[in-house]
């Protein structure tokens, strides 16, 4: 599931900075909507404009809403495609002479034995020159169950092969198909649809794949001139599968292949240490999502101007997931197998199975009555109402070892006779009232004012309930007598600004006020020190203080902003400046006394700010058969962490005027070109502290602070030795530009998309290679721009990129200037092509419209990032590079509506 923010983030800790998504006023996964079901999104920013929608809105909302019937005849509209996928960005590896170079000058500069002999790089060479034809031999060791390394492989095998070319495919087919009709009466309109979805994944050996059912449908009816009824109903079904080992240790292990692995053995059984086999025997894991979401909704019109509404919606959500862990086996020379190892952690013939079930229920309701009247050049609108929200979550888990057989692998056939059970229920409420007023005077002088009362499970006592006012102003200039003259030219200007707090119940502890009482249950490696009756005894420790002031986070922002229209309504634009405080987050308290026994409690005492602005410009135009459009969206934040208790002023975590994103590394110098550089380098900035023997083609760091050694000194604000700031990974300048165009039936349409300024370190293996040791290493191309003196028998590269590659190189990547990434980027996130084809041809075959188009998602991306990465894929630190590539898609579509 993806994972975003409105104007950065607004906490830290265990709280959630993402928004509130409503699908026709209720929560909802926007991922589970047939894109072709959605009429309009919106989005609400600052607190003045969601703050209607209560305690989870703190952090902007996000208002989608969905088609619905119209009066008329019935419509029929189809919307399909096929499409084709490729991974966007994967590393080119080394082929197998490169490699075997590249780690051999890696021990050699590490004072190790080489990795490969001349002998197996003589035969590297005559396979890949085709001289020979055979990848392996059969090794010498003996094939034993616990390490059955029985083809030669690694430093001796001689194989050219390229992993991610053979786990990944390319253009990869999916299709999409959705059918909707609509139509009905001004008394009674309907809308129904249903939409199917497959999409393949890019595995090459086994088959993941991702398949969606929707079905919508919606009914309006006009039951007397003041009463309405309205229903919906939308039902999703997600379904995942994958092999199992299809997981982060698969990600983590591609790389680590050499390419003189060879895939298969000369009687076509998969190599050991070669995924695939994992992939295609070791099991799979199939996960079924189920979301059904109902609403219903009264509204009457009692009186001229007055609406009330009450909303009823119940959303019920089941996830069911099965996991099968199989026996895998290689083959020995004769063909007979030996069992293999599934991972590190499951011995030669493991087998196991697991299956997980969770349900969610929720409901929540809304009731409110609005009242506006207009008297002359006053206009009114008032609203009140409450609303309410229950969610009840249970789950129930089991896992069991030794299946008897892989036909049937459930529970009950599998033999072990300790099961791994588990379950869990957890559920929270909420419950608001609120109020707003809006008035207009003459359609120039705007004010709305809002008081929300709001109380969350989460606290007791006096903090359950909390009060979160906020108003907004707003002059419509363009209005004005003084302005007529201009009104040619700007056609619209408005000023606007707001102010409001709300408060956050996002958070993952639900219970915050519950005393936990640790227990450690009893086994042969835990529990008690004392045995009785020669066993170990499960035993509970002393819980946690919890603090009785906990209460509401508070988050406050004020915005300021302006509305125009320029040149005939041609040129729109918007900008908005905007501060948001988040006050009372839960953090670190003053220490209590040692002689307590256990951790002090947490207490409301950190705050945190987002300071930024956003640009909106678009131009529409039409010159007579050909309109066309461009639009901008520009925008920027900065978070600063503006309290947090950290009295020592500790670099490693957050502190008090701390931004969000920061990086705090060394000054790089260079890359020493001599034995003596290095040499006189160290006499004046001694960088023993990061390792020893220093020579040619080692980074030299900068001694910032002058005392004569280069290091982190106390690792503090006060004392941070030569660290400084160098860069922040949070993104700036977020932006994208939309161009479209449309002339005789044809219509064309880009998105661009990026980031204006980012900056990425990472020591991850992706990035550093052979220097974190043999077999946490990798070899990219990239790689190979690594320093070698003159007249070195690889070839002198005294300006590369990299230090001199070493098993013990990790001294050469401390944090540092010379290694931060340009992780900025432009991206073609989108561009299509269509015809529609002329409605007097297409209505002799009954059709009123057919459109149909090309497309290609992620088409290219311009970045100076390093191409190992994908700019939209970075992540954790050594983490970072191992994940599913993301895809460039290219699709065919039809759009026919009868």
């Amino acid at each position: 599931k993806m994972s975003f923010n409105i104007r950065g983030a607004g906490t830290i800790g265990n709280s959630s900075s993402s928004p509130l998504v409503l699908i026709d006023g209720v929560e909802g996964d926007m991922t589970t909507l047939a894109p072709t079901d959605i009429a309009n999104i919106s989005v609400l920013k600052d607190a003045s404009a969601s703050s209607i929608y209560g305690s989870r809105a703190a952090f902007g909302v996000i208002l989608i809403t969905t088609k619905s019937g119209r009066e008329g005849k019935t419509h029929i509209n189809y919307n399909g495609n096929v499409r084709f996928s490729t991974a966007t960005q994967v590393p080119e590896i080394m082929d197998s002479e490169m490699f075997a170079n590249y780690f051999n000058r890696s021990a050699k500069n590490s004072g190790s034995d080489p990795v490969f002999s001349e002998e197996i790089i003589r035969r590297i060479k005559a396979y890949k020159n085709g001289t020979i034809e055979d990848q392996y031999k059969y090794g010498t060791k003996l094939t034993e169950p616990s390490h059955p390394e029985i083809w030669d492989k690694y430093g001796a095998g001689w194989a050219n092969t390229e992993w991610f070319g053979y786990f990944y495919d390319k253009n990869v087919p999916s299709h999409e198909h959705n059918v909707s009709v609509s139509g009905g009466t001004k008394a009674l309109n309907y809308y129904v649809s249903g939409g199917f979805m497959n999409q393949k994944g890019l595995l090459k050996v086994a088959d993941d794949h991702h398949n969606r059912f929707n079905v919508t449908a919606k009914v309006n009816a006009q039951i007397t001139k003041w009463l309405d009824l309205n229903y919906s109903l939308r039902w999703t079904r997600e379904n995942y599968e994958r092999p199992t080992y299809l997981s982060g240790l698969f990600f983590h292990n591609i790389v680590r292949r050499w390419p003189t692995n060879a895939t298969h053995d000369p009687n076509g059984y998969i190599m050991p240490h070669n995924e695939g086999l994992q992939l295609m025997d070791g099991g799979r894991t199939s996960r079924e999502d189920d979301y059904t979401n109902q609403q219903i909704s009264l509204i009457a019109h009692p009186l001229k101007g007055l609406t009330v509404k009450a909303e009823n919606n119940y959303n019920t959500t089941t996830y069911f997931t099965h996991s099968e862990v199989f026996p895998v086996y290689w083959h020995d020379k004769d063909g007979v197998p030996v069992a293999a190892k599934w991972d590190d952690w499951k011995q030669p013939g493991h087998s196991e199975v697991g299956e997980q079930a969770q349900k969610v229920n929720y409901f929540a309701g809304r009731y409110f009555a609005e009242y506006a009247r207009e008297w002359g050049k006053h206009d009114f609108k008032v609203v009140a109402g409450l609303d309410l929200e229950v969610r009840k979550y249970r789950n129930l888990s089991g896992n069991k070892k030794d299946i008897i057989t892989s036909e049937v692998p459930t529970l009950n056939t599998a033999t072990n006779d300790k099961p791994s059970l588990s379950g869990g229920y957890n559920h929270w409420s909420t419950m608001g009232m609120f109020a707003r007023v809006n008035y207009a005077y003459d359609s120039r002088y705007l004010v709305e004012v809002s008081l929300r009362r709001d109380g969350s499970s989460r606290f007791i006592g006096d903090k359950t309930w909390a009060t979160f006012p906020s108003f907004s102003l707003g002059w419509n200039v363009a209005n004005e007598d003084f302005f007529k003259s201009l009104k040619g030219t700007i056609s619209e200007l408005k000023l606007r600004g707001s102010w409001g707090a709300l408060g956050n119940t996002t958070t993952t502890n639900l219970y915050p006020w519950f005393l936990k009482l640790p227990v450690t249950a009893a086994s042969t490696t835990s529990g008690s020190t004392w045995l009785i009756n020669g066993n170990r005894q499960t035993i509970s420790s002393a819980p946690g203080i919890v603090s009785s002031d906990l209460t509401w986070e508070r988050v406050q922002s004020w915005n300021a902003g302006l509305d125009f229209a320029l040149l005939n309504n041609r040129l729109h634009g918007s900008f908005d400046y905007f501060v948001r405080d988040t006050k009372d987050v839960v953090g670190p308290s003053t220490p209590l006394t040692s002689l307590l026994g256990t951790a002090q409690p947490q207490s409301n005492n950190t705050e945190l700010q987002s300071k930024g602005w956003e640009l909106e410009l678009s131009w529409r135009d039409q010159i007579k058969d050909f309109r066309y459009g461009a639009k901008l969206v520009l925008s920027d934040n900065i978070v600063t962490v503006t309290k947090y208790y950290n009295p020592t002023g500790t670099l490693g975590g957050w502190y008090s005027g701390k931004r969000d994103g920061e990086i705090w590394g060394y000054t790089t110098l260079g890359i020493a070109q001599s034995d003596n550089e290095m040499t006189e380098h160290l006499k004046k900035a001694d960088q023993k502290g990061f390792g020893n023997n220093w020579a040619a083609g080692d980074v030299m760091y900068a001694d910032l602070n002058g005392d004569g050694k280069v290091d982190n000194g106390g690792n503090t604000l006060a004392n941070h030795g030569d660290l400084s700031i160098i860069g922040n990974s949070s993104p700036r300048y977020n932006y994208s530009i939309t161009l479209d165009a449309a002339w005789k039936g044809f219509d064309f349409s880009v998105m661009l998309q990026g980031i204006g300024k980012r900056d990425f370190f990472t020591k991850a293996p992706y990035f550093i290679g052979a220097n974190t040791g043999v077999w946490q290493s990798v070899g990219f191309t990239e790689h190979w721009d690594f320093w070698r003196p003159e007249g070195d028998p690889l070839g002198a590269n005294t300006g590369a990129y990299y230090p001199r590659v070493a098993q013990n190189g990790g001294k050469n990547f401390e944090t540092q200037t010379r290694y931060l990434q340009d992780a900025s980027y432009m991206r073609v996130k989108n561009m299509q092509l269509g015809y529609t084809l002329p409605k007097d041809l297409t209505s002799k075959f009954g059709v009123n419209s057919l459109r149909v188009y090309a497309s290609v998602d992620n088409l290219v991306t311009f970045t100076k990032l390093s191409k190992i990465f994908d700019p939209e894929g970075l992540g954790g630190d050594w983490g970072t590079g191992k994940l599913y590539p993301l895809q460039r898609t290219w699709s065919l579509g039809l759009n026919i509506g009868i």
